[in-house]
């Protein structure tokens, strides 16, 4: 009776301990950045089906870096100097490659900028040349240790955490992004949205400089 009663209490006081985790997770993936950005400007060009390619990779991508920070290994990044300024400087001119690549472009239609979208690859290429979201990721790891009972729970538990959260949050801004397409009519109106959405991208480059 007892091990019964013992197993219903932690069954309910579960969603309590992980709330501050699925909060944190929440607010991470949904603010305004550059995967966030990158995924309202794809669902506006391209629409929301063929931009699930780049979603998918970009929650994959942090899902990984969630379980590989996890198991101690995203700490190894941010303690050589060196690589974080090699993995900066990459990600940084991947980025802007892409800014340049969505603020050049004009309406679907001209053919004018990228041909098709993201691939799932660049996605995971995205969140991967990103310190910040390592740094973000090996956070969440250290503060929520004390959930799972052992590294592997904790990956399984973070890294199943950040990628739902990531498709959710990435669903809703290519949902906005397609949803833009539907009110834009000239283009001119393109042209100032692109011009909008690239200059947004490049501007998240220097959050991995701070």
């Amino acid at each position: 009776m007892r091990t019964v009663q013992g197993s219903f209490t932690r069954i309910c006081t579960m969603p309590a301990a992980y709330f501050p985790l699925f909060l944190f997770v929440a607010v991470a993936t949904i603010t305004p950045g550059g995967a966030t950005t990158l995924a309202t400007a794809s669902g506006a060009r391209f629409g929301f089906t063929r931009s699930i390619p780049l979603m998918l990779g970009i929650a994959i991508g942090l899902a990984a870096l969630a379980a590989i920070a996890s198991l101690g290994l995203g700490s190894m990044l941010l303690a050589v100097p060196a690589l974080q300024t090699i993995v900066k400087a990459l990600g940084s001119a991947y980025l802007l490659w892409l800014a340049w690549r969505v603020a050049r472009s004009g309406p679907p239609n001209t053919g004018d900028g990228p041909a098709r979208p993201s691939t799932l690859i660049e996605g995971i290429l995205l969140l991967w040349l990103n310190p910040k979201s390592w740094a973000m990721t090996v956070g969440a790891a250290a503060s929520f240790a004390l959930l799972a009972s052992s590294p592997n729970r904790l990956a399984m538990l973070l890294g199943g955490a950040f990628g739902v959260a990531a498709c959710v949050s990435l669903a809703l801004w290519c949902a906005l992004g397609a949803l833009l397409a539907r009110v834009l009519r000239m283009p001119k109106h393109w042209r100032m949205l692109n011009l909008v959405m690239g200059a947004l991208l490049a501007a998240s480059v220097l959050s991995m400089w701070r």
